[in-house]
């Protein structure tokens, strides 16, 4: 039985990157050797254990041959008679397919440590086609490299797993996954450029593949284009740290943006209410938990207010916050207006204005949610309570802005 390190370990070693996670690859043993020796096996398609002490994942070397259409149609063939080299072969990458033995020497068949040093994510084989989520990994680490570029050759193959339809077979667990990973990546702008290159962008989300070519005004946009205006807002929330549900919402903030008559191009007045329903569908079509999904809409729905907080009135701010349950929710305010700082900072040469909008309404809504509504309540006539209620938010908000009306 023999042990190696594989796989992400050794690639970020090499590029002098934090190790989070070691996998290793395990030759010449069985699954009842690999319970003999106290591994916990764990894996449902084939035989991965974890180490009794470390808990580490301990994968039997093993094959794979294409049985059906689909990232789970697969037949996998493990014994003690498969190589290391039959193991690595069928990896995605080349910078993924490079293996350490205990002695820290290097087992890299596929010209791995090269692409690294060239800062190219290249396949390893033909057998990369047999298994369409490679092609939003090979996306996703193009959002994490954001030096690296993508081979052409396998730019070319992941184009023809599209035509085929293999990425069609995709269940939706899976593709947002690896959205998901992609989005908290340093550069997601780059996931979106190679998802969008090869073809995959249009199958999987045609909303924001519609949004690429769609023009809006130069004035508020020097980009012009809607699609490009996305990927600065998408870099601009990783930038400012935005947690998942942020940078979701400020993928799908201009959805509304693709579906307006193109005879008022380039404005596009009402997007926010097209866009709504739009977010709505394409995180319930994903699986989006649901945190990601409600901050979508609301950013979708409400951006345009939020970006005129300087001249809206108290009531109009207080009507605003009751629409995205902001007394109760305070802190998934604070997301919204974390996303609409984003997206207007995700434009040409305002990279590092300032965003007093979102200062405002946070004064706006503390003064609201100062107010003391069980004693207005009890101070009301009978039947007019939540309009007693709103009236003293309205006041409040006066009161803390005087230069709201």
């Amino acid at each position: 039985m023999r042990v190696y390190v594989v796989g992400g370990a050794v690639r970020d070693g090499l590029l002098g990157l934090p190790v989070q996670d070691r996998d290793y690859v395990v030759v010449g043993a069985t699954p009842e050797e690999m319970t003999r020796l106290g591994f916990q096996p764990v894996g449902k398609d084939f035989p991965v254990f974890l180490h009794p002490d470390t808990h580490a994942e301990y994968a039997l070397a093993r094959t794979e041959r294409k049985t059906a259409r689909g990232y789970k149609g697969f037949q996998v063939y493990s014994a003690p008679d498969v190589t290391l080299a039959d193991d690595l072969v069928r990896r995605d990458l080349t910078i993924n397919a490079m293996a350490m033995d205990a002695d820290g020497t290097l087992i890299d068949p596929h010209g791995g440590r090269a692409d690294l040093a060239a800062r190219v994510l290249r396949h390893v084989s033909p057998a990369f086609s047999e298994d369409p989520v490679r092609i939003l990994r090979v996306a996703r680490f193009a959002a994490r490299f954001a030096d690296f570029t993508v081979a052409p050759e396998t730019m070319a193959l992941m184009r023809t797993m599209v035509t085929n339809g293999e990425v069609d077979a995709l269940v939706p667990e899976r593709v947002w996954q690896e959205l998901a990973r992609g989005l908290m990546a340093a550069q997601p702008s780059r996931m979106l450029t190679v998802l969008r290159e090869c073809g995959a962008l249009a199958r999987l989300i045609p909303e924001l593949d519609a949004l690429f070519g769609v023009p809006q005004p130069a004035l508020h946009h020097p980009e012009i284009d809607t699609g490009v205006h996305l990927l600065m807002v998408i870099d601009r929330a990783a930038e400012d740290r935005l947690e998942l549900a942020g940078r979701w919402a400020a993928l799908l903030h201009d959805l509304g943006k693709g579906v307006t008559p193109a005879a008022h191009w380039p404005a596009h007045h009402g997007h926010e209410g097209l866009g709504a329903p739009l977010a709505r569908a394409v995180s319930e079509r994903l699986r989006a938990p649901a945190e990601c999904r409600d901050l979508a809409v609301l950013a979708a729905r409400e951006h345009g207010i939020v970006h005129r907080a300087g001249a809206l009135r108290a009531g109009t701010m207080v009507e605003l916050f009751e629409r995205c349950d902001a007394f109760r929710r305070p802190e998934r305010f604070a997301e919204l207006l974390a996303v609409c700082a984003a997206d207007a900072r995700g434009r040409g040469g305002a990279a590092e204005a300032p965003y007093p909008q979102a200062a405002r309404l946070g004064q706006a809504l503390a003064a609201a949610r100062a107010v003391d509504a069980g004693a207005v309540a009890r101070a009301a006539a009978p039947g007019r309570i939540p309009e007693a209620v709103r009236q003293a938010r309205v006041a409040a908000v006066r009161a803390a802005l005087p230069t709201c009306s």
